[in-house]
């Protein structure tokens, strides 16, 4: 059974979530504010987040925040609103996934089997030296690229920004998140650094199979993914 935690301070809202996912084996466990959320998570074992964004005491925003920095479970953003600066936030926060109310039933539950999928991908691939997708493969014992027999050389910082991207395929990732993570940075002067080795990883990934940018896509305005 997968546990997925509910939190709107809506009672109209949860309700109405928990009628769409229980006929799909969904077990859901509603919370009306981040704080309980938060001590739910600490106390029982979910396996997703649906997080509203606008409740009062604490936001959704803070609720990721204070998730993320102890848990690594997926989180899905619900809001009513749409804007792109709203989308970045939450990406930035450690969110998964971004849902603008009103929603169809089928898409919350395409979201949520997606992002599912890619959480278990990413651990069931943890334990192993090889990273695969799309043809190619990360080896972690000598740090190399390969796409089939043709070896690909990558320098280390290039080698950890296919990680971050082919680790979560589909999760997009801004450019800031990525300096973190990648360089232990969040300059805005140095964004360019991260669009420099976008392109040099393109290059060098024509080079071994055309079209590359099938797979290591540009999010205009927000920055990159890793296409399945």
């Amino acid at each position: 059974m997968t546990n997925i935690l509910i939190v709107d301070d809506e009672a109209r809202m949860l309700n109405l979530i928990e009628l769409f996912l229980k006929p799909h084996g969904y077990s859901c466990v509603k919370v009306n504010n981040g704080h309980e959320a938060i001590q739910r998570i600490k106390k029982q074992e979910f396996d997703l987040v649906l997080l509203d964004i606008m409740m009062p005491e604490m936001s959704g925003w803070e609720t990721c925040e204070k998730i993320r920095s102890f848990q690594t479970l997926p989180i899905i953003m619900l809001t009513a609103r749409d804007t792109k600066a709203d989308l970045i936030k939450g990406l930035e926060l450690g969110a998964d996934d971004y849902l603008t109310k009103p929603f169809d039933e089928d898409v919350l539950l395409a979201k949520i089997k997606a992002v599912l999928r890619r959480h278990r991908n990413e651990f069931q691939t943890a334990d192993s030296h090889l990273l695969t997708r799309g043809g190619f493969s990360l080896d972690y014992q000598s740090y190399t690229l390969k796409h089939g027999e043709k070896q690909i050389t990558l320098t280390m910082k290039e080698f950890k920004l296919l990680e971050a991207l082919m680790k979560r395929p589909e999760r997009v990732f801004t450019r800031q998140q990525l300096l973190v993570m990648v360089w232990d940075s969040s300059f805005e002067t140095e964004i360019r650094t991260v669009d420099s080795h976008i392109r040099n990883l393109r290059d060098k990934l024509r080079s071994a199979a055309f079209p590359i940018d099938d797979h290591l896509a540009t999010v205009w305005g927000i920055g990159y993914q890793w296409k399945v």
